[in-house]
């Protein structure tokens, strides 16, 4: 990677990366829960007038096997295949992440097939804390990567694009274009350093804290079944209604979320710390 922009949000990055890896009729390849898809409000297409390949990854992990039978032949009735898009950790997918093992194949086929490779990597400093891999690695195998500091790293707003020059020379006027070339951004920008700088190693902290939570959830009555946690996010099912078990947590000052109507999902981030952990899993343990 030689260059990177700031922006406001990780959709702008991936939307950005979209633009800068497409032509219009062309169609990128992701994962049916992959971000990009579900939860930026259609940019693939009303951004870039891109269709979308979407594979079943088995907790949104792809695998160069599934990629390849899903590249269209160049035939005017198919639209082109240009991008494939993975995202790490995959947030649908309970904070599962790639290896770089898992990732070299993918990248060798898209080389080999004349496809880009862009990584929403949102959670990237996670998986690198799970895996052990480099963060200076990944830039062998993707074209693009999407960063955010304010997840795992606590800053308090923005990610960062990194890519070659030239992509980026491009990205910074579509950044503009889209409304993300801010003014005195230097201070926002100061934040995502210091969480660089100070924030990376600690999160093996919250890949504990889950862990834990993970383990205690499965003496609580109310729980079905739980998501083998890899990093900071626990998914898990319950006997009841998501909402309803949501709301008895509210009462007690516990903020969560739902994924579906039974499965909640808990992110374990700087500020929560182990006697939060140790209350939560209290309140879930009395709950009936």
């Amino acid at each position: 990677m030689e260059a990177a922009i700031f922006c406001p949000s990780g959709t702008m990055t991936n939307q950005i990366a979209i633009k800068c890896f497409t032509q219009p009729l062309d169609e990128l390849i992701a994962d049916q829960t992959a971000h990009v898809y579900r939860y930026e409000g259609g940019g693939i297409a009303f951004n870039s007038a891109v269709s979308t390949r979407l594979l079943n990854g088995y907790r949104g992990i792809l695998t160069a096997e599934m990629i390849a039978p899903e590249i269209n032949a160049e035939n005017i009735h198919y639209p082109h295949t240009s991008l494939v898009v993975l995202e790490n950790t995959v947030n649908k997918g309970g904070g599962a992440c790639y290896s770089l093992n898992q990732i070299a194949p993918i990248a060798s086929l898209c080389k080999e097939r004349g496809l880009k490779l862009h990584l929403d990597g949102a959670r990237i400093f996670n998986a690198l804390a799970h895996t052990g891999d480099k963060a200076v690695d990944y830039g062998n195998y993707f074209d693009g990567i999407s960063v955010c500091l304010s997840k795992g790293l606590g800053a308090p707003v923005g990610s960062v694009l990194l890519a070659d020059k030239a992509t980026i020379k491009y990205a910074r006027r579509i950044r503009k274009v889209l409304g993300g070339g801010m003014r005195q951004a230097g201070f926002l920008a100061a934040a995502g350093i210091f969480a660089l700088d100070h924030h990376v190693e600690r999160l093996q902290i919250d890949h504990a804290h889950a862990r834990i939570l993970a383990e205690e959830l499965a003496n609580c009555p109310l729980v079905s079944n739980i998501i083998p946690v890899e990093t900071n996010i626990v998914l898990f099912d319950t006997i009841e209604l998501a909402d309803t078990v949501l709301n008895k947590l509210a009462a007690k000052g516990i903020k969560a979320g739902s994924t579906d109507k039974h499965r909640i999902r808990f992110v374990t981030h700087l500020d929560v710390h182990a006697d939060q952990v140790e209350y939560v899993v209290s309140v879930l343990k009395s709950l009936s």
